[in-house]
C-alpha cells in the first residue's frame, strides 16, 4: 500500500503530471512524470487514473490495487518531489503488471534525465 505522504490526491497535482511532465506509453499503461525545477525535498508522490473504460468496478479495483502494489518499490527511484502519474489504458491486460510498470518507471526516469541534459 502506498504510504499516505506518497499518494497524489489533488487534482491540480494530477494536471501539472499529465500536461507539464514527461509521458511515455507502453502497452497497457501510460505514464507521466512531472520533476520539480526548484530543490525539493518532499516525498515523490504517486497517483492512478483508472477510467470506466477498463472494465466494470470489480476489475477497475483489481488492477489499481495491482498497480499500487507495483509502484511502492518504485517510488524510491523517483527524485524528490517528483509527481508520477500512471494510467491505465482501455484494452489492459493485467497479467504481468509489475514488471510493466517497472519499465514504464525506468523509461520515464530516462527520458526526464535526457531532456534535463539538454
Amino acid at each position: 500500500m502506498l504510504p499516505k505522504n506518497a499518494r497524489l490526491t489533488e487534482s491540480a497535482d494530477f494536471a501539472r503530471a499529465t500536461k507539464s511532465g514527461t509521458r511515455v506509453t507502453s502497452e497497457n499503461f501510460v505514464g507521466y512524470l512531472y520533476i520539480s525545477p526548484v530543490t525539493n525535498q518532499e516525498a515523490p508522490k504517486c497517483g492512478l487514473i483508472v477510467n470506466k473504460s477498463v472494465g466494470g468496478s470489480v476489475v477497475r479495483h483489481t488492477l489499481a490495487r495491482k498497480l499500487r502494489h507495483a509502484v511502492v518499490p518504485q517510488i524510491t527511484k523517483l527524485p524528490g518531489g517528483s509527481l508520477l502519474v500512471i494510467r491505465a489504458l482501455a484494452k489492459n491486460n493485467s497479467e504481468s503488471v509489475g514488471a510493466e510498470v517497472e519499465k514504464l518507471v525506468n523509461k520515464l526516469l530516462e527520458r526526464a534525465n535526457r531532456s534535463a541534459v539538454k
